[in-house]
């Protein structure tokens, strides 16, 4: 007679690791709250604090995967975490920002909505290859195919700048430019780039 299937349960599956992932995640949705209240209230501090939680969210993301190398102990739904949590903090969250900063023309959001494609498609392709791209009995993976998706923080960090110096709305760097009578701001070209790398077959050693 067989036994019955034992049920799923989602916090007894849990490692340590999985704990610091929902962090990330967390952040990431905090840093999404502080981008919309901007938009609200026009007080930039809110976009000094989205940028700070997204940089809280990539010490979650670099904590959760040293901490399951330390303790030897990961998942398929450790991984499956890890993926969600990276696109809510370094690919929603970054493109939110960049529209409260002012990128709101139908170019922007065409862009913006290109970079969270590419940022989700990326992670995919990770999930799908990592174990032909590892090696020996670690099972550590050897190289990233196209830049992962945490080098977001580097727009992010550009915006909380323009933010200082108060060039943000109609103040953007670069200004705008109309193309068949809708608006794109040359600056958001930056995240159609970042996206671009992110599905591209560059290899990058991983450290």
């Amino acid at each position: 007679m067989n036994s019955p299937h034992k049920r799923f349960s989602m916090i007894r599956e849990f490692h340590l690791a999985d704990w610091f992932t929902l962090g990330n995640a967390v952040c990431g949705v905090g840093a999404l709250f502080s981008a919309m209240t901007f938009l609200e209230t026009s007080d930039r501090r809110h976009i000094y604090f989205a940028a700070a939680l997204v940089l809280a969210a990539l010490v979650f993301d670099i904590f959760d995967g040293r901490i399951a190398r330390w303790r030897q102990k990961s998942s398929a739904m450790g991984r499956e975490l890890d993926s969600l949590a990276d696109v809510i903090s370094f690919g929603v969250a970054p493109a939110i920002i960049a529209y409260a900063c002012g990128m709101q023309g139908l170019w922007d959001r065409i862009v913006l909505g290109y970079f969270v494609a590419c940022g989700v498609s990326r992670l995919a392709r990770y999930n799908v290859t990592a174990e032909s791209l590892s090696e020996g009995p670690s099972g550590k993976v050897k190289y990233f195919e196209g830049t992962p998706i945490p080098t977001s923080i580097v727009l992010v960090a550009l915006l909380a700048l323009a933010a200082v110096m108060n060039a943000v709305r109609a103040d953007l760097w670069f200004g705008k430019v109309l193309i068949g009578g809708f608006t794109l701001h040359p600056l958001v070209l930056l995240f159609a780039v970042s996206g671009s790398l992110m599905i591209s077959r560059i290899k990058i050693p991983k450290l």
